[in-house]
């Protein structure tokens, strides 16, 4: 590929040559390789412009294709597909249904992309979805009825690794979203209706049943699973192996089958720019709520209420977060909160 400084001092070489008529004078061999260079430059700017599609590619004619888009042999467009400007589609990809993928994506060799169902799936711009990953395929719900519309949206900057599978939502009112600059490693699972905030790291082989909510900030390590409609908090950690059945809060660290709480993510929270002061705080209200004595040995709620209504911890925003995260885990429909194992009657 010839660089733009490369390209201009052949024109102007050309010029040359055709002003003055030297190019008679130009043995056969330096005309060929003045062809050659030609017909490369030539190549190059049509490539920028317009992008490169292998012959062996299936486009259907009603696809939408933008500027710069490379689709690799063997790939396959639906009819009903939009994708955006400078993507990749690597061999073997195939973007399916009513899909719509955002500029600057690469569709790595083997992934689907979409599926031929009633719905719509939306990828955003400057993701990577990797080799032989499945996203936006139909729900394992057995709740979902054929014919259905179902949805998956897709935020910016998610790195998707090979053989992940995203599915979309089990029925029309819902769908299942992933937010902005996550990372999802290899062979993990995000079921329907999931709900993943932004820049959550999920380790290899993690599983998300249905209606799993997920906020930011998220670490999971390999091979866990969340049982579904399961809640887990901003800044928390999963330990790997873990099986979770109940809600994690914010800033916990959890691990085990069942999971339980093993304390705050500490780590996490100084790699995330949480102060010694705030995680001080939060340390303090996790001893009052889940390492009760004689003088605090009430119910939970008791518990909590003693953590708002200390001067020491209750200003600290990150405590509140925490105690309301707690709260909110006991609603209504919600599954409560992980065990903690030397936790007093509650």
């Amino acid at each position: 590929m010839l660089t733009p400084r490369a390209m201009l001092g052949f024109r102007s070489l050309r010029a040359l040559f055709d002003s003055a008529g030297l190019r008679r004078h130009l043995s056969p061999r330096q005309q060929l390789s003045a062809r050659r260079l030609h017909r490369e430059s030539s190549m190059d700017r049509r490539t920028q412009e317009s992008g490169f599609i292998h012959p062996t590619a299936v486009i259907h004619p009603d696809a939408v294709i933008g500027q710069g888009v490379s689709i690799g042999p063997f790939c396959t467009v639906d009819s009903a597909v939009k994708i955006g400007n400078a993507c990749q589609l690597q061999a073997g990809s195939h973007i399916m249904g009513e899909t719509e993928i955002g500029d600057s994506c690469i569709i790595q060799t083997g992934a689907i992309v979409g599926a031929d169902l009633a719905g719509r799936t939306i990828i955003g711009s400057h993701n990577v979805i990797g080799h032989h990953a499945v996203v936006g395929a139909k729900c394992q719900d057995l709740k979902y009825k054929q014919g259905d519309e179902c949805f998956l949206h897709v935020g910016d900057q998610n790195d998707i690794r090979e053989y992940c599978s995203i599915h979309r939502s089990s029925k029309s009112s819902d769908r299942t979203v992933i937010g902005d600059n996550n990372l999802i490693m290899g062979a993990c699972h995000i079921a329907h209706d999931c709900k993943v905030g932004n820049k959550n790291i999920f380790a290899n082989n993690t599983l998300l049943a249905g209606h799993v909510v997920v906020e930011d900030y998220a670490h999971t390590a390999g091979a866990i699973t969340v049982h579904q409609f399961c809640h887990i908090g901003s800044h928390s950690f999963i330990g790997g192996g873990s099986v979770v059945t109940q809600d994690v809060p914010k800033f916990m660290l959890v691990s085990g089958d069942r999971a339980e709480l093993r304390g705050l993510n500490l780590e996490g929270l100084r790699r995330h720019g949480f102060s010694n002061t705030e995680i001080r705080g939060l340390r303090r209200a996790y001893q009052k709520i889940f390492m009760p004595n004689e003088s605090n040995s009430g119910g939970l709620d008791d518990r909590l209420a003693e953590v708002e209504q200390d001067k020491e911890v209750a200003h600290f925003s990150a405590v509140s977060f925490m105690v309301q995260s707690i709260r909110e885990s006991f609603q209504q429909n919600r599954r409560g909160i992980c065990k903690f194992r030397n936790w007093s009657a509650s």
